[in-house]
């Protein structure tokens, strides 16, 4: 095959290309590109929050030693530490509810949100198929 026809063949290729083909093309590039970082940008982000709550957690431990030898000192009576667990227990016990009604509102928001891509793509199908027939419409049309 001379040099000639290999570059014919070559603009032949460039020319069936449609706008449609272009969009697909690049737009399908840089889905698969978004893809393949998705689980790495989740682990690190989940072993970013993982660290953090240990943070807490040894911050506080450390925090219980330090302070353990100062409120030993202090005599405190028995019925107020009491009171202050039972307080403690009353906004943990809150919060771990807050974690749990959180996480059902993301699942419901996730499943929503799927629902409408889901009907927007559906939409989007039935738009298509309208903007084909009007365009074999047309071209039929124009041949006349």
């Amino acid at each position: 095959m001379s040099d000639n026809s290999k570059s014919n063949d070559i603009n032949q290729k460039d020319n069936d290309i449609s706008v449609c083909d272009v969009l697909k093309i690049d737009t399908s590039r840089i889905i698969k590109k978004l893809e393949s970082q998705t689980p790495a940008i989740f682990q690190n982000y989940s072993n970013l929050y993982t660290q953090y709550l240990h943070m807490w957690d040894d911050l506080f431990g450390t925090c219980y030693i330090s302070e353990k030898e100062f409120f030993d000192k202090l005599n405190i009576d028995p019925v107020i530490l009491k009171q202050i667990k039972e307080n403690s227990e009353v906004y943990t016990n809150n919060f771990l509810e807050f974690i749990d009604m959180n996480a059902r509102f993301m699942e419901d928001y996730f499943k929503m949100r799927n629902s409408a891509i889901k009907s927007y793509d559906n939409f989007m199908h039935t738009v298509m198929e309208s903007y084909a027939k009007t365009l074999s419409q047309f071209n039929k049309s124009n041949k006349k």
